[in-house]
């Protein structure tokens, strides 16, 4: 098996990263409390401070039956961050369906970004932490992102969506990167009166972001992409 089918099988709880062996519907469902308790884990004391035991305790399930399912603590902090990938793509793909244009999508799939990053901070917290715990990880997490991302600027180029003069590869990365920074920005730093999150992004900020976006991929004519 390769690397990356390692790493899809990881992320869908095809298999026990512990023992190879393929998941009944009970162990899926133990893994996934396994991993909502890390997620909480992480989140508050850092994979450092973090703990086997801290987590198990979290989650309500003995510490042998932990080994059942990730052989260590940075396995588990893996399939987490390929885990929180594939719910914020999945938020993002949810809202932009239906969508009658690139910019429409674009706005919308922003909108489930922000959406799931408000419910799940940790995002923002486990991805920093990967970069020096899972280099490879990490890079799987942000790539998956930027290729969905530069599919569609593709095809919305072809059908004159898109200035066709982008390079789509780093307007993608480009775009990924305003949302992370917009959402740390908005919604991890921000605190009310009584020091709570926002449960949204304000929708002045929302609507700031979207029309630079709009601006900077709106369709500057026949001719744009074209060399004369």
């Amino acid at each position: 098996m390769s690397m990356s089918d390692e790493l899809v099988d990881r992320e869908e709880g095809l298999v026990s990263s512990a023992t190879g062996r393929p998941l009944t519907k009970r162990g899926e469902a133990t893994r996934r409390r396994l991993l909502e308790a890390a997620e909480l884990v992480f989140a508050a004391q850092g994979y450092h401070e973090a703990s086997i035991v801290k987590i198990t305790e979290r989650a309500g399930i003995g510490l042998g039956t932990f080994y059942l399912y990730f052989d260590s603590k940075q396995a588990i902090f893996e399939a987490l961050v390929l885990d929180l990938n594939r719910r914020v793509r999945h938020s993002m793909s949810e809202a932009m369906a239906g969508a009658s244009g690139r910019l429409e999508a674009e706005r919308a799939g922003f909108a489930g970004f922000f959406r799931f990053t408000a419910e799940h901070p940790a995002l923002y917290r486990v991805v920093r932490e990967a970069e020096f715990v899972s280099p490879e990880v990490l890079r799987t997490h942000y790539t998956r992102i930027v290729e969905g991302y530069e599919a569609g600027l593709r095809a919305a180029q072809a059908t004159g969506d898109v200035d066709r003069a982008l390079d789509p590869e780093t307007t993608a990365w480009a775009l990924m990167g305003m949302g992370e920074l917009i959402g740390m920005r908005f919604l991890l730093w921000e605190r009310d009166a009584e020091g709570r999150p926002p449960a949204q992004l304000d929708p002045v900020v929302f609507a700031g972001m979207t029309r630079f976006i709009d601006n900077a991929l709106a369709p500057r004519g026949d001719d744009a992409g074209e060399e004369s």
